[in-house]
C-alpha cells in the first residue's frame, strides 16, 4: 500500500470520527461572526491538509498534526486586520420595512419606541446572526455579493439570515408579553 493513500484514510477516518470535538475545539478559540465560523474554518483546514496528503511524510500523529494545523490557522486569522465593526447607521424606511415585516399588519404606523426596541434587539443578537441582517435588510447587499466578498455559500447566507430573523421574532414576541 502507498504512503500516499495511507495518509488520506487516516485524515478522513479523524475527520469524521473528531468533527463535532474538532467544532468545538475551534469555537472555543475564537469569536464566531459572520466572516469568521469554526466550521469555515475546520473545511478550509481539512482542504489544504487533504490536498497536501500525498506530499507529507507519513502521518504518524494524526489528532496533533490536525489540531496544529488549526491552532496555525486560528492564529492566522487572528492575525489579519479586523474588518469595521458596523454601526447602527440603519436606514429609517428600511427599519420601517422590517419591523411591517416582523410586528405584522402593513397598514400600522409603528412609533418609534417600536423601532427602537427593533433595533436594540438586531444589535444583541449574535455577531453571525446580527452581521447577516445589517448587510442584506440595511445596507442594501444581494446575496450574491455577500457571498463573494465572504467566500460562502449563497445557502449558508439564507439560512443564517432565515435563523436570525426567527430569532428577532421570538425576541419580539417575548418583549411584547
Amino acid at each position: 500500500m502507498n504512503q500516499e493513500s495511507e495518509n488520506v484514510k487516516k485524515l478522513k477516518a479523524f475527520f469524521d470520527k473528531e468533527y463535532h470535538v474538532l467544532k468545538s475545539y475551534v469555537g472555543s478559540k475564537i469569536k464566531q461572526s459572520i466572516h469568521q465560523d469554526a466550521e469555515d474554518i475546520i473545511q478550509d483546514v481539512a482542504l489544504k491538509l487533504f490536498s497536501g496528503a500525498n506530499g507529507y511524510s507519513p502521518i504518524n500523529n494524526v489528532a496533533g498534526f490536525v489540531y496544529r494545523s488549526l491552532k496555525n490557522r486560528i492564529i492566522d486569522g487572528l492575525r489579519k486586520p479586523k474588518k469595521e465593526e458596523h454601526s447602527i447607521e440603519i436606514n429609517n424606511a428600511r427599519l420601517h420595512e422590517l419591523t411591517e415585516f416582523l410586528y405584522g399588519a402593513n397598514d400600522t404606523v409603528y412609533s418609534e419606541a417600536m423601532k427602537e426596541e427593533l433595533k436594540l434587539i438586531i444589535m444583541n443578537l449574535k455577531p453571525i446572526y446580527k452581521d447577516i441582517i445589517l448587510a442584506i435588510d440595511f445596507e442594501g447587499y444581494t446575496y450574491n455579493e455577500l457571498a463573494e466578498e465572504l467566500n460562502v455559500s449563497i445557502g449558508t447566507l439564507m439560512s443564517r439570515r432565515h435563523r436570525a430573523l426567527g430569532i428577532l421574532l421570538k425576541e419580539i414576541k417575548r418583549e411584547k408579553y
